[in-house]
């Protein structure tokens, strides 16, 4: 089966809330769409989601690429030949993490299809379902706490909280969530490295009693010492996301021990080849990981939950970033069941609908 054409589609996509985290305010995403067909006349798609803070890379340049690079390298290569033509393009556009994603995941997609298999099958099929949480942006208190439990009642049963701009209210925000909640649902918190290592302390001794799962990056992404002391420090299990972009981060976090979880995300990454190998360097380690993402389509979070499914390692998933987007065209491609994450039956990624942008 080998490549015959591709197409990419690029879209700018709003969210039905704008939402803020510690270094930023969202309204928008910009989104990119790569549809491969095969000479079979199979069709595969894959999703790039570029956010310039995390990934480096903007909507112009991933299109840039696709037309200077990627359509030219694809054109007439053998599916299966997958790992080569990753490690082709790897070469090409190292500082494109996203639109290798894009490239992986209408490669996977299309592998199984021709396998007649759902991909988190075709790619080991440890799980059928997975929890999910849903995040609350940095928002005022009344309205976090409100959303709080406007999502409990919808059955999500884990929260994941943003904040990092201001300890004393995200400890107060915390505290009330919880209240309001009750003790059964999960709580997790991200500062998006905006806390100094005293304030991340201070910040764990005053939610002692919320009964934190976890506390996702809160230190500055480059500052690995700092976060390893606060890992240390703490029952609280410490998650490394901006700190982790590539395979030689994962080594580097998972040899010195500098969290107990780290945050894979497809776009950060360059693809779920990329992950695996990166799941299996912490997993090594006896780090756990979760599979998170940012705003992106149903289409690449069914990637990324297609990949979480397959590996025993991956203990969570933050796979919410399709809920608030208007018009994504591949938004019926999920379903969640009580806070879970079910998969799409239909082979590959699960795209089973006509389908007609750009």
């Amino acid at each position: 089966m080998k490549i015959a054409a591709t197409e990419c589609i690029h879209l700018k996509l709003k969210l039905r809330e704008p939402y803020t985290i510690a270094y930023e305010s969202v309204d928008d995403c910009e989104l990119l769409f790569l549809r491969i067909t095969t000479n079979e006349g199979k069709e595969g798609w894959g999703c790039a989601a570029p956010v310039t803070p995390v990934t480096g890379e903007t909507a112009e340049e991933i299109l840039d690429s696709y037309k200077s690079v990627i359509e030219l390298l694809l054109k007439g290569k053998e599916v299966f030949r997958h790992a080569r033509t990753m490690e082709e393009l790897s070469r090409s556009i190292p500082t494109k993490p996203s639109a290798l994603a894009m490239v992986d995941m209408a490669l996977y997609d299309l592998m199984a299809q021709k396998a007649g298999v759902p991909l988190y099958k075709f790619l080991g099929g440890y799980r059928n379902s997975i929890p999910t949480s849903i995040t609350i942006g940095i928002m005022p208190l009344k309205e976090a706490v409100r959303k709080a439990r406007d999502y409990v009642k919808d059955g999500f049963n884990i929260l994941k909280v943003k904040g990092g701009k201001c300890l004393e209210d995200d400890i107060h925000k915390l505290t009330l969530i919880r209240k309001a909640v009750g003790k059964k649902i999960k709580l997790r918190f991200d500062a998006n490295q905006g806390y100094s290592q005293e304030e991340a302390l201070a910040f764990l001794a005053g939610t002692r009693e919320v009964d934190l799962e976890l506390l996702e990056q809160p230190t500055p992404k480059n500052e690995l010492g700092l976060l390893k002391k606060i890992t240390n420090k703490t029952p609280v299990e410490i998650m490394a996301d901006e700190s982790l972009m590539s395979l030689n981060d994962a080594y580097v976090i998972s040899r010195n021990q500098c969290s107990d979880l780290i945050n894979i995300k497809l776009m950060k990454t360059g693809g779920i080849l990329a992950a695996a190998h990166i799941s299996s360097v912490a997993k090594a380690a006896g780090i756990r990981s979760m599979v998170g993402c940012m705003d992106e389509s149903a289409l690449s979070i069914a990637a990324g939950l297609h990949f979480a499914l397959s590996r025993p390692n991956i203990k969570y998933a933050d796979l919410d970033g399709h809920l608030d987007l208007l018009e994504d065209p591949f938004s019926r491609m999920i379903r969640i069941r009580e806070g879970k994450l079910i998969p799409p039956t239909q082979p590959g990624l699960g795209w089973a609908g006509d389908l007609k942008i750009g």
